[in-house]
């Protein structure tokens, strides 16, 4: 049996290795503090204020190898992909993606752009896209396509992407019955707004819904996030909240 692993980097990015093939999953490379604050951002809607004025990333990259076969992107959001990533990346490297980003993609420069409408494979790992919502009401239309993805190899996870709990997540839990499941925590959100990722209902929705390992992310990076490893840690029980550079294996 292969090791698998997944290694926490920063927010939502990932270095995922299933059956021996390594995805980098939504690179975000910036130094810390070198983007505005999310309230500051150009195209942020002057009603959407957050609490906080501190510039982005809150914390420094860690030193980790990101060596990768291909690259996963589960939407264009800034803390999901940026310029330093867009820069650094090879323009040949496979890039996954859902296919509402195919055409930006391409435009950047990128040579192998493969999105993902249902399913499509590499490395002898399936690749599925799932449905997300991502926040509530006209804010969660207002945040654009998102998309969650499920990898399949001798083990399955899903990687739920920028998503609040709602009927799809449980279905996919439902359809899939991964061994892993990767959630956005973090509680972002607006001031007046419900969250746009999960917070510790979601989070405990999903534990509820599911036997699988349930491991966090997207949390302590980003401005907006406000949920803190402490407080999820100590409200919902039996998931993993790894630290930044921290490496968990996939049993």
């Amino acid at each position: 049996m292969s090791r698998d692993s997944l290694q926490l980097v920063r927010n939502a990015t990932l270095v995922l290795t299933i059956d021996d093939t390594t995805f980098l999953v939504d690179p975000m490379f910036a130094a810390e503090g070198s983007a505005p604050s999310i309230g500051d951002k150009p195209g942020v809607p002057d009603a959407l204020e957050v609490e906080n004025d501190r510039r982005n990333p809150m914390v420094p990259m860690p030193d980790v190898d990101l060596s990768h076969d291909a690259v996963l992107v589960t939407h264009r959001h800034d803390d999901h992909f940026d310029e330093p990533a867009r820069e650094q990346l090879d323009a040949d490297v496979p890039l996954f993606c859902q296919p509402a980003d195919e055409e930006a993609f391409v435009e950047e420069g990128f040579t192998d752009v493969r999105p993902v409408d249902d399913e499509r494979s590499f490395g002898g790992i399936t690749i599925h896209r799932t449905p997300g919502r991502h926040g509530h009401g006209e804010l969660g239309e207002m945040m654009g396509p998102v998309s969650g993805f499920v990898f399949e190899g001798e083990q399955s996870l899903y990687l739920a992407g920028d998503t609040v709990w709602y009927d799809p997540v449980e279905q996919t839990l439902d359809e899939f019955d991964p061994e892993t499941v990767v959630l956005n925590g973090g509680a972002a959100q607006f001031v007046g707004h419900e969250p746009i990722t999960m917070g510790t209902e979601d989070i405990a929705a999903v534990r509820e819904a599911t036997d699988a390992t349930v491991i966090v992310d997207h949390m302590e990076a980003i401005n907006h996030c406000l949920l803190t490893r402490e407080e999820l840690r100590s409200t919902v029980p039996d998931v993993q909240v790894p630290e930044d550079g921290e490496e968990i294996t996939i049993e």
